[in-house]
C-alpha cells in the first residue's frame, strides 16, 4: 500500500475532476468530465470513477483514492456526514468515510457545516477543500469560493471558524435566462463599463431587490445596450454579494480567491471598487488538488 498511488477527486453536481498526485504532492496529470452525480443512476457512481482513472492504476496495485464534493451528499455515492465548524484539515482527515470496491480503496471527505450566532445554519460541500487547499497554516484570512453557490469563509490558524453562503451564480443563472430581466437581454458577452456600473450601484446603494429591476429600466430607455445587459446584471450580483460579505468581515484580514480565472477577476475588480483588493488568486481546481493532498497527508 505504501507505493501505491494518491488520486484526487472533486466530484460536485455537474462535473467531475481527477488529478494524480506523484510522492511529492506534486500533480502529475488531470481528467475531468461532465459526468457530475446529477448525470449518475443510483449504483453507476464506481464504473464512472473507474473508467475515468483508467490507465493511472499499476498493474497489481490498489490506487488510494480521495474524493471531496457532492460524492458525499445524500444524493452522492455515500453521504459523508458534515463536521461542524471550526474545523481544519485534521478534523477533516479524522472523518474520513471509506467506500468499499473491489480495485481500489477509497475515502470521501466530509463537508463543513456552521451555526451563527443568530442560529442560522450553513453548509459547504467541495469549497472547504478549496479553501483548506488556499489558505495559509498560520495566521488569519478571509477566503472567497466563488460559483453556483458562492462561499465566504473566516480561516485562522489553518482552521475554517465559519462561513456563509451566497447563491450568487445560481440567482444570475435564473435571472438571466428565465425572468423578465432576460426578454431584452443579447448574449453574455463581457463587457467591463456595464459590469462596473452594476457593481458601483450595488456598492453604494446595497437592497439587490430593488436594483434587480433596473437591469429591464436601463434596457427599455436606452441607457445600457441589449448586449450588455448580462454584465450589468452581473456586477449587480457580485457588487451586492461582496457589499453584504465585507460588511460582516475584519478590515484588516486578507482576502484570497479560489475561482476559475475570468470569475476570480470579476471578483478582484468588485473588491477593488470596493477599496479591499484582494491579495492572491489561485484557480480552483488548483485549489482543490492543494487541498486533497492536504487531508491525505494530514490523516493519522
Amino acid at each position: 500500500m505504501s507505493g501505491a498511488p494518491l488520486i484526487g477527486v472533486d466530484w460536485g453536481t455537474s462535473n467531475l475532476r481527477a488529478c494524480l498526485f506523484g510522492a511529492d504532492g506534486a500533480v502529475l496529470e488531470r481528467r475531468g468530465s461532465d459526468q457530475g452525480i446529477q448525470r449518475i443512476e443510483t449504483g453507476g457512481h464506481e464504473a464512472v470513477l473507474s473508467d475515468l482513472v483508467d490507465g493511472w492504476l499499476p498493474a497489481g496495485e490498489r490506487p488510494r483514492i480521495l474524493m471531496c464534493g457532492m460524492i458525499g451528499s445524500r444524493q452522492g455515492w455515500r453521504e459523508a456526514p458534515y463536521a461542524p465548524c471550526p474545523a481544519g484539515l485534521a478534523e477533516i482527515a479524522a472523518a474520513l468515510i471509506p467506500v468499499d470496491t473491489a480495485w481500489a480503496d477509497v475515502w470521501i471527505a466530509p463537508g463543513l457545516s456552521t451555526l451563527a450566532a443568530d442560529h442560522r445554519a450553513d453548509v459547504m460541500r467541495g469549497e472547504e477543500t478549496q479553501i483548506l487547499g488556499l489558505a495559509p497554516e498560520g495566521g488569519e484570512a478571509l477566503v472567497i469560493a466563488p460559483g453556483t453557490h458562492s462561499k465566504w469563509a473566516e480561516v485562522n490558524a489553518g482552521r475554517v471558524s465559519s462561513f456563509r453562503t451566497y447563491l450568487t451564480g445560481e440567482l444570475y443563472e435564473l435571472l438571466s435566462r428565465h425572468s423578465i430581466l432576460a426578454r431584452l437581454m443579447e448574449g453574455d458577452a463581457p463587457d467591463a463599463a456595464c459590469f462596473a456600473l452594476g457593481a458601483e450601484r450595488a456598492l453604494a446603494a446595497p437592497g439587490l431587490l430593488g436594483l434587480l429591476f433596473s437591469v429591464r429600466a436601463e434596457a427599455l430607455f436606452h441607457h445600457l445596450p441589449a448586449t450588455g445587459l448580462a454584465a450589468y446584471l452581473s456586477g449587480l450580483l457580485i457588487g451586492s454579494e461582496v457589499a453584504e460579505g465585507l460588511a460582516a468581515a475584519d478590515p484588516n484580514v486578507p482576502i484570497l480567491i479560489a475561482a476559475a480565472p475570468r470569475l476570480g477577476e470579476l471578483y478582484r475588480t468588485v473588491l477593488d471598487l470596493a477599496g479591499r483588493p484582494a491579495a492572491h488568486i489561485i484557480d480552483g481546481g488548483e485549489a482543490s488538488a492543494l487541498g486533497l493532498w492536504r487531508i491525505w497527508e494530514a490523516r493519522t
